[in-house]
């Protein structure tokens, strides 16, 4: 039987999005707008309506104009902020049937289309990579096929990558715990998630070493021997390495190849972090910046920042299933035990015992884009961050440090650092535009991630005005 109350309520979503998407394609709006969280409760009248439950009609639809116009707005062409996709629509779609039908498909009986989407496009990436994916419904030695399992963010994927890789390394790991001596190695512009990461397995944010870099912050390969040797004779015993692709705060991609050699030779676990950089894997211009990734054991890949899919999005994928399936080892009898098995539970595979159709989110991105649309997003992106570079570099009050590999791009006007953060303060101020700032070989720069689709040359031009007016303007 149908219900009218939410048909209606419905339609008044449907309608406040179009509208606020036209807001943000038209420009009637600031990208963001930061007022007092109380003055936004207010307006809300969140106290009200939570005691007295209506709601719905007119007070669902003020409401929603009230906590659209306080979002941030994404879908903005002049949002240019944060690592966080502009979601394609039918994307976001598939976080609306996610949440309406609630199947928590971390064991199959949960989530059977869930699971089988969620496994569809991990097979999608891995194949991508070049790894060989496990066979569905199947029987396979899971030392010869490639696996993953989606997680609620690249943090938790890199969380669970170096738990495959402790079990892996050391199978009684659950009964017995972390040695005293382990270490990992990670790049100079390795994510936070790393090094807490590294604290949270017990194994301490002093043995998160950096390796050896560039003058711009890649990994130098020909001195990573040297530093396993050092470590060795001090006791230590390497878990992994960690190769980006790519940097965080400039977007480079390390030599992963090279890398790859040398933790092949040495028999260690090697980690690729590609959260932000993956879509150079499924790119025939870019593919060269992720030359050997077929050499990791694992790799992350988060959709929810270069592939247009709703957060959260991300995949740990690892070239030999048998490592995954064993990284976790705890009972529920509640849950696992003898039972008809037609597919597959995640849980084991996961650190959540409770997950989200993750999976269906990027299928019905890629889906509606088609794989060609997505690729053409992922390069021009690229190419507009190129192009964007050697604009500013052309201006004699301007520079970027390094010329962008992927849609990440750095430029400063002086050298002067805190004023680099005063005037992103005044941006934020406007509302205008919406960029961040990041620490880059020892100086700070304004940053932009130019990941909405609709960001063009004027954007960058406008914004590059902008700049210049305001430094005028602070003296």
């Amino acid at each position: 039987m149908k219900n009218p109350n939410f048909e209606n309520d419905i339609k008044t979503v449907t309608n406040a999005l179009n509208n606020y998407l036209d807001v943000c394609a038209n420009q009637k709006s600031s990208v963001i707008v930061q007022r007092p969280m109380s003055e936004i409760l207010s307006n809300l009248n969140a106290s009200d309506l939570i005691k007295k439950g209506n709601l719905k009609d007119g007070n669902l639809e003020q409401f929603l104009e009230s906590y659209l116009s306080n979002s941030t707005k994404l879908h903005h062409k002049n949002y240019m902020g944060h690592q966080v996709s502009v979601p394609h629509p039918t994307g976001a779609l598939g976080s609306y049937i996610d949440g309406f039908t609630n199947n928590a498909m971390a064991i199959y009986e949960m989530g059977p289309a869930a699971t089988a989407l969620e496994v569809f496009m991990i097979n999608w990436m891995l194949e991508h990579i070049g790894w060989t994916p496990a066979p569905i419904n199947e029987e396979y030695d899971a030392n010869e096929y490639a696996s993953g399992v989606m997680t609620h963010g690249g943090s938790l994927a890199n969380l669970t990558a170096l738990v495959t890789a402790r079990s892996a390394k050391f199978p009684d790991i659950w009964e017995n715990g972390t040695p005293a001596n382990l270490v990992v190695l990670v790049p100079e512009q390795s994510h936070y998630s790393l090094k807490r990461t590294v604290g949270i397995l017990g194994i301490g944010e002093k043995n998160c070493i950096k390796m050896p870099a560039d003058d711009d912050g890649r990994v130098l390969p020909e001195e990573i021997p040297e530093l396993i040797n050092d470590l060795k004779s001090k006791g230590k015993d390497i878990l992994a390495i960690v190769g980006n692709a790519c940097g965080t705060a400039a977007g480079l991609y390390d030599p992963l190849d090279k890398i790859g050699d040398i933790c092949a030779e040495h028999n260690i676990w090697f980690h690729v972090d590609a959260a932000h950089g993956a879509g150079a894997i499924v790119s025939e211009k870019y593919r060269h910046l992720v030359k050997g990734i077929r050499k990791a054991d694992s790799i992350i890949w988060d959709a929810h920042k270069m592939f247009r899919t709703p957060v959260l999005c991300a995949a740990l994928l690892v070239k030999k299933a048998i490592h995954l399936d064993g990284a976790f080892s705890q009972e529920a009898s509640y849950l696992v035990h003898d039972k008809e098995q037609p597919g597959v539970d995640q849980m084991m595979r996961a650190v959540e015992c409770t997950k989200s159709g993750l999976g269906l989110k990027m299928f019905m991105t890629i889906a509606a884009m088609g794989e060609n649309g997505i690729y053409d997003y992922i390069e021009s992106r690229t190419d507009l961050a190129i192009e964007a570079s050697e604009y500013i570099n052309s201006l004699d009050d301007f520079e970027c440090p390094v010329t962008p590999e992927t849609s990440i791009l750095c430029f400063r006007i002086g050298n002067d650092n805190q004023r680099q953060l005063d005037i992103r303060k005044e941006l934020l101020k406007t509302g205008e535009y919406y960029i961040s700032t990041t620490e880059y070989k020892k100086a700070r720069w304004l940053r932009c991630v130019l990941i909405n689709p609709d960001t063009d040359m004027g954007v960058i031009k406008g914004l590059i005005e902008k700049v210049r007016q305001i430094n005028a303007e602070l003296g």
